[in-house]
């Protein structure tokens, strides 16, 4: 037995920008990645992120006295956490659209006036089942202590600080480790990242077959902070290999990332 926190996050809008498009359009992925949901966590408690680590940065070269080279804080101190994230829309697919807004900040363009028109997808009310699993560190009780008393240092938001994040239905739950499945059939109810060795099916399930599959951050590259990415699957058919940590919970299984 296992156990987690357990809470709803969604909001109006959102917006996980790719960090590969950016010419006509800022495009953004169609799930919360586990590296933006560290960054709002370590929000709710009070750790510094870019910003902090670049402003102790300035004015310092790599391998300067002073300079840090690590990751930010928050992702520093919560990167050995699994969470689990389930989008609660049909099919895992979340509505989007364009939006289209200027910058008109003297420097955000070389054009004349310096106006920049900016185009950028955004998700429209999006939520997600997300679960934290205790691995008995002092940062999984800071987080469980202030999601259970609803407090935050700073505040959360999805992607940016243009979409507030929600956060309800936070809870304790313990997680089983038989899995649930009738008939020795196995569903997984979350996201789960495809196994090395590929990916495969048995059968689907009862109702209308689905396959949503994204390749998505789940860690930072050390020495330059880039996203290290995995292929993450969404779907009501019966994998041929079961990720390595899969729980259940209410007769569901949700797979840790």
């Amino acid at each position: 037995m296992k156990q987690a926190i357990s809470f709803r996050l969604s909001g109006k809008t959102a917006c996980f920008r790719k960090p590969d498009v950016n010419q006509y359009a800022y495009f953004t992925y169609n799930n919360i990645h586990k590296v933006a949901l560290l960054g709002l966590l370590g929000a709710i408690v009070g750790y510094g992120g870019y910003t902090q680590l670049f402003e102790k940065n300035r004015g310092l070269k790599k391998g300067q006295l002073g300079y840090d080279d690590g990751y930010p804080e928050f992702y520093e101190k919560l990167k050995h956490l699994k969470v689990s994230i389930t989008p609660l829309a049909p099919q895992g697919y979340f509505s989007k659209k364009i939006q289209v807004f200027n910058n008109s900040v003297g420097y955000a363009s070389r054009e004349e006036g310096g106006n920049l028109i900016v185009r950028e997808q955004w998700l429209e009310n999006p939520s997600w089942q997300i679960m934290i699993l205790d691995d008995g560190s002092d940062e999984y009780s800071e987080i469980k202590e202030y999601l259970l008393n609803t407090k935050s240092i700073f505040i959360p938001y999805l992607g940016k600080n243009d979409h507030l994040a929600n956060i309800t239905e936070v809870k304790e739950i313990e997680l089983q480790e038989k899995l649930y499945g009738g008939d020795g059939e196995i569903y997984i109810d979350s996201l789960f990242v495809i196994p090395k060795s590929g990916f495969g099916f048995h059968k689907e399930s009862d109702d209308i077959p689905f396959l949503f599959k994204e390749v998505s951050p789940v860690r930072l590259q050390k020495e330059y902070h880039f996203y290290e990415y995995e292929e993450l699957v969404f779907t009501n058919f019966e994998p041929n290999e079961l990720p390595k940590e899969t729980y259940c919970y209410e007769d569901k299984n949700y797979a840790f990332i």
